[in-house]
């Protein structure tokens, strides 16, 4: 029976590192304790993530995926095909979130009700807000039928609006992220992270950029990134 640490169950379920370890203090969630470590069992872990309706994705799991989902689609394609939305109203997250779905004219309005119903699900089990007034609200896990690419809306909010975010501060953009497949969402994920993690490109996002230079700036990112990993760029 495979052991998994705090840091891969995190990755596995799509949630962060303090939101194990809140689950671990209220008892929510199997551990085996040994000392001060904490373990957790691969099949077990399966087992409560299904029973919670809940995505549980380990490294081992994703090799399939990489097989049927080869080129994943680049951050810049899904921001694009999303597209980006000013002056969302709302006091609060779940408001937010509703302006945020009806702007969203790109899904029929029955699928934009299914959407509305799963981001407020995902959210009531942990806040998607990343910190630094940023939030990246998405379903439990993907939805049959659509989207059939990745698409990332991004929603910029009338005012700041309060959705518990690790580091307590006010969301001022979500962006709203929905994935045909498990891959495609973590690819999407870590690469919006780590354009997220830079100082410069959150004060950017304050000034409330328009899709092409919010596009522009997010390629660049990309650049570096497929650079790094000595990945050729799509023409």
């Amino acid at each position: 029976m495979m052991k998994l640490e705090i840091d891969e169950v995190a990755l596995s379920l799509d949630v962060s590192r303090t939101t194990v370890e809140r689950w671990i203090r209220q008892g929510r969630i199997p551990i085996r304790r040994k000392g001060e470590t904490c373990r957790f069992d691969q099949t077990v872990m399966d087992r409560w993530a299904q029973s919670h309706s809940l995505i549980f994705s380990p490294p081992d799991d994703r090799r399939d995926d990489d097989e049927r989902d080869a080129d994943p689609e680049t951050l810049t394609a899904a921001i694009s095909a999303g597209g980006v939305f000013f002056d969302c109203e709302g006091d609060a997250a779940p408001a937010a979130l509703r302006s945020a779905v009806d702007r969203l004219d790109f899904l029929p309005a029955p699928d934009r009700e299914i959407l509305y119903e799963k981001l407020l699900e995902r959210e009531s089990l942990a806040s998607t807000g990343v910190g630094r007034g940023v939030a990246i609200p998405h379903p439990r896990a993907p939805l049959p039928g659509f989207p059939e690419s990745p698409v990332i809306a991004t929603c910029f909010l009338k005012k700041p609006v309060h959705f518990k975010a690790v580091d307590d501060r006010p969301v001022f953009v979500m962006f709203v992220l929905l994935s045909p497949s498990v891959k495609q969402h973590l690819h999407l994920l870590s690469r919006l992270s780590y354009c997220l993690r830079d100082a410069d490109f959150v004060d950017f996002l304050k000034t409330r950029p328009g899709a092409p230079d919010l596009l522009e700036k997010v390629s660049g990112f990309e650049r570096r990134l497929d650079a790094a990993d000595g990945r050729p760029r799509p023409a």
